[in-house]
């Protein structure tokens, strides 16, 4: 069907002030192409597949560590909690030493370079990777996972990112249970 009306251009402004004021969870994907570790803070990371366990994430072409991340076979992907947010801002920063003797790091067995205390991580194979206008949609199939071993009662508040700023999500967040139907909401339609 071919039209006449000419789609509405939406600035730059505007796209980033909408994701703005949507929240996101917050991780740190760290890799090691065989120059050295690199860690980036993100929020785009989002489960694709339950099996394989296949995961996505972004990284921006303004980070200096996107070149590795780029080219390397495997990353390791912290999903953070609260109690971690100085680690989500250090991956944040730019032009510091993420893998310091003053930050807790190690590498894993199969040498990928990781931060013990996150809440959770993935360890997995870079299957796919997607330039787009500078950014790199990345698609990684998970081959190893490590929660925190802490039970559900002691398990930290995630953290979430949301307007510039650092959230914790606790109960006091919570919706209650109870099911309102949309039209009690929105009205039938009729």
């Amino acid at each position: 069907m071919n039209s006449t009306v000419s789609e509405p251009q939406i600035s730059a402004g505007d796209f980033t002030h909408a994701f703005r004021h949507h929240p996101a969870g917050v991780a740190i994907i760290t890799a090691d192409a065989g120059d050295g570790p690199v860690a980036m803070t993100v929020s785009s990371v989002a489960s694709v597949a339950i099996d394989p366990p296949t995961l996505v994430f972004s990284a921006s072409g303004r980070s200096s560590s996107t070149p590795t991340i780029r080219r390397a076979d495997t990353v390791v992907v912290h999903l953070l909690a609260s109690d971690q947010v100085e680690l989500a801002k250090l991956g944040a920063r730019s032009g510091v030493e993420r893998f310091g003797d003053d930050v807790e790091w190690g590498r894993l067995p199969t040498g990928e370079p990781y931060y013990p205390r996150a809440n959770a991580w993935l360890r997995g194979r870079v299957i796919e990777r997607l330039n787009v206008h500078g950014s790199t949609l990345v698609v990684v199939e998970a081959i190893e996972a490590k929660p925190r071993a802490e039970t559900p009662e002691k398990s930290p508040h995630p953290l979430v990112y949301h307007d510039r700023k650092w959230f914790v999500l606790n109960e006091h967040a919570a919706l209650p249970r109870t099911v309102v139907p949309f039209y009690a909401v929105y009205g039938r339609g009729d």
